[in-house]
């Protein structure tokens, strides 16, 4: 480390903690990266299964990911959290516990754990809030465990946070529909897309769930994916909890609807990058335009042909950037056709290898949490459309 980065790095040690995060494009201050050390494919359960038959786990298999991909990815995790000190953010990281172990309630018993790889599948910053979600999978019942110390050091070091967590759900065979997979799996892709439309998943509506990562903000502006992991309730839910908010529900045009951050990515005030496999409702994309924002929509990912093992995660992970400031973008390294494209208006790229972290459950904006960026909250839509 150089004279300069030390300096930097004591001086960010130095400044008071703060929670503060509106957006996903103002200037980033403070942030959660998370660790892929100890991963576990999940046992299977009513919500998830997982089935890789040609990497040793097949279908009803569960167990601990190869030491040789923890370390390739923890090593690029650790690479990445230096990168963001050296500019002078800093950086907390998740404490993980033993995610082989079994899990139970009351109500239920679990053989398994997963990780704290993807912070912002379980962590949502609305201002100075900072909110546990509730989430859907038994195996993740308990990751909020392994967030609890940086949040009990937020709480400490800043006396406006606001420390909140959802209702712990109950996650009995209620709230999911049974045999969901077995009927699903064997749909057409248009029977697919219909049940994805009308909003028939795997997730009753018995309880409120949702994942952090269905959660786009844009300023006053939440947008809720409804998706496998997010149901109505959770939005309402989220809804009721944010009263200061407009709160809205997007329906997804993919079949296998699976957190926003890769399919509608806000990149800055003005511009919002689309996945172009699945073009998102016409109603919210009129939404968009009628307020002046350009919708882009993102070229084909390097990673179509690079399927790594173990992973669950769509090529679209390209998407999965995360914003230092309006201007600059961390990209994976080999996104080079994405990295050209954002080039071309004007952002400023910064590749991170980051291939190695996939399988551990998303991209370089999975694997953050923002806890401060400069900012206050700002009405990016004056204009009302349709439901939104």
């Amino acid at each position: 480390m150089t004279t300069k980065q030390s300096a930097t790095a004591a001086e960010e040690s130095a400044r008071p903690v703060r929670v503060n995060s509106w957006n996903g494009w103002d200037p980033l201050r403070h942030v959660v990266v998370g660790r892929a050390e100890g991963t576990v494919v999940q046992a299977p359960e009513p919500a998830v299964s997982r089935d890789y038959p040609d990497d040793g786990f097949p279908l009803g298999t569960y167990g601990p990911m190869p030491p040789d991909m923890v370390a390739e990815a923890e090593e690029q995790l650790d690479n990445f959290a230096a990168l963001l000190e050296r500019r002078g953010i800093r950086v907390d990281r998740p404490t993980p516990v033993d995610f082989t172990q079994q899990v139970a309630t009351p109500e239920w018993t679990h053989d398994s754990m997963f990780g704290c790889m993807p912070p912002r599948d379980l962590l949502l910053t609305v201002g100075n809030e900072v909110l546990e979600a509730t989430m859907s999978y038994r195996s993740r019942w308990f990751e909020h465990l392994c967030y609890r110390p940086v949040l009990q050091r937020l709480f400490d070091g800043d006396p406006s946070m606001r420390w909140e967590a959802a209702p712990k759900p109950r996650l009995t065979d209620a709230s999911y529909n049974a045999g969901f997979w077995d009927v699903f799996n064997k749909l057409t892709t248009e029977e697919q897309l219909a049940r994805v439309r009308d909003y028939d998943l795997v997730l009753t509506e018995a309880e409120p769930l949702f994942d952090a990562a269905d959660v786009a903000r844009f300023g006053k502006d939440l947008f809720v994916q409804l998706s496998f992991v997010t149901n109505r309730s959770g939005y309402q839910w989220l809804r009721r909890h944010f009263p200061d908010h407009r709160v809205h529900a997007v329906t997804s045009t993919n079949t296998h609807p699976l957190h926003i951050d890769s399919t509608w990515v806000p990149l800055r005030p003005g511009l919002v990058l689309h996945c172009g496999e699945r073009l998102a409702d016409a109603e919210l994309m009129e939404f968009f335009k009628l307020n002046d924002w350009e919708i882009v929509e993102a070229v084909q990912p390097a990673s179509w042909q690079h399927s790594p093992k173990l992973s669950f995660c769509s090529p679209w992970l390209a998407a999965n950037m995360l914003n230092l400031d309006e201007n600059t973008l961390c990209v994976e390294e080999n996104e080079l056709p994405l990295a050209d494209q954002l080039s071309g208006y004007g952002f400023e790229i910064v590749p991170v290898p980051f291939r190695a972290v996939g399988p551990f459950g998303g991209g370089l904006h999975c694997a953050t949490v923002d806890i401060e960026r400069e900012g206050t909250m700002q009405d990016y839509f004056p204009r009302r459309y349709g439901r939104f």
